[in-house]
């Protein structure tokens, strides 16, 4: 077995993370103190403990653990575990991993045995809930958030690995450097599973190539860069591209640069960062500083005309550029007050419509309009919205930039 399996955590005195679900007072611990287990959604990145820690619940309360996999299970798999829990003499735990891959259709046939109690469901998933799973299931389910484990509790994880001999590598007599279990942990991003595949990897090469102890370059060797978690239709998606765009609000070219990076190695679309862009531009430098929407638009179509990776350039010049603009929000602003009036009904006044047509004079269409450029300035005062609507202001000069007068 692959090391990360063997060193899976027997008890909840081995597991490590997820302090704010389990320990003296937390509300998880409490639950299984007094005997209790309901439904769950288990939601975290890759090698966060939902499988160990779905596994160590189950024991928790006596239950049998019953696990099936959205991957390579369906319904019919489902329907067999419920109908046995009926007559069963112990509680059952069904368990189902990547639950997300199941269908909307698939997910409804564990609600009426979840609804009456005939299993226990636990779910684990990567992707957002909100997003994959059904309404109703998750209404049936406690849902807890699982996250990456922190840097020292993925060494401590390492070091015993390290020293085990009975699951671990304590028997290989193979040391690891300090700088290699920083290197391990660094790559690892708070995935356990990860950081003891590298180590486990790592500790082999060494042994075959006669050495005793592990060294940074081995470590690199055995695990140089961990993949970016980035689904682009899910959670991490609209979470990057929410960072990124905040980073520029709050005018950080650093930051939204680092975001920009991270989409880009990533594989996101081009043509996707350059569309919020254009419209960060508008909404929040607005007419702070009019060619920010320029840069913008420039840059997305460098990113048509050039393609990657040539365009990236052109992108982390319009982010920074963006970020270091004055900012002003006003145009979204005034174009959200001017939307909650224009929803009305109200007919456009007389003179405001048109008069280009035969007939339209006679209708009373374009009388007392008055034309602008037959006054002086080329400019008129008169009323160009519904009566009850006149006197309403919707824009306002930020005095940021170049907005300091209308």
């Amino acid at each position: 077995m692959p090391l990360a399996a063997r060193m899976r955590p027997r008890s909840f005195e081995e597991f490590a993370g997820q302090s704010h679900l389990l320990g003296p007072g937390r509300a998880l611990s409490n639950l299984l103190e007094g005997g209790h287990l309901p439904s769950l959604i288990l939601w975290g990145p890759a090698g966060t403990g939902k499988t160990t820690l779905a596994y160590l619940l189950a024991g928790a309360v006596g239950a049998d653990l019953m696990k099936l996999s959205a991957v390579s299970s369906g319904v019919s798999d489902a329907r067999k575990i419920m109908d046995g829990a009926r007559g069963g003499l112990f509680r059952t735990v069904l368990f189902v991993d990547e639950v997300h891959r199941w269908s909307k259709a698939q997910q409804d046939v564990l609600l009426p045995a979840v609804e009456a109690g005939t299993v226990t469901l636990i779910g684990a998933t990567t992707e957002n809930p909100y997003f994959s799973l059904v309404t109703p299931l998750l209404s049936r389910c406690l849902l807890l958030r699982l996250e990456p484990l922190a840097p020292d509790e993925l060494r401590l994880l390492l070091r015993r690995a390290l020293e085990d001999p009975e699951r671990g590598l304590g028997k290989v007599r193979v040391t690891a450097t300090d700088e290699a279990i920083e290197h391990l942990v660094e790559v690892a991003g708070g995935d356990a599973r990860l950081a003891l595949t590298g180590l486990e990897a790592a500790v082999l090469a060494a042994q075959a190539a006669a050495k005793d102890a592990v060294d940074r370059d081995r470590a690199a060797d055995a695990v140089q860069k961990k993949a970016i978690v980035y689904d682009r239709q899910g959670d991490a998606h609209y979470d990057v591209i929410s960072a990124f765009i905040k980073s520029i609000r709050g005018s950080d070219p650093d930051a939204a640069l680092f975001w920009l990076a991270r989409m880009l190695e990533a594989g996101e679309d081009a043509r996707f960062i350059a569309r919020r862009m254009i419209v960060h531009a508008s909404e929040d430098v607005g007419l702070a500083d009019p060619r920010a929407l320029v840069i913008a638009v420039a840059a997305a179509q460098a990113v048509e005309h050039v393609g990657l990776p040539e365009a990236r350039l052109n992108l982390a010049e319009a982010a920074i550029y963006l970020a270091r603009a004055p900012k002003s929000n006003s145009v979204y602003a005034a174009l959200g007050k001017a939307m909650q009036d224009a929803v009305s009904a109200d007919p456009v006044p007389q003179h405001l419509r048109d008069s280009s047509y035969q007939g339209a004079k006679a209708l009373g269409h374009g009388r007392g309009y008055r034309y602008p450029h037959d006054y002086p300035g080329h400019r008129v005062e008169q009323e160009y919205r519904p009566v009850r609507f006149q006197g309403n202001r919707y824009y306002e000069p930020s005095g940021q930039g170049e907005e300091t007068a209308e």
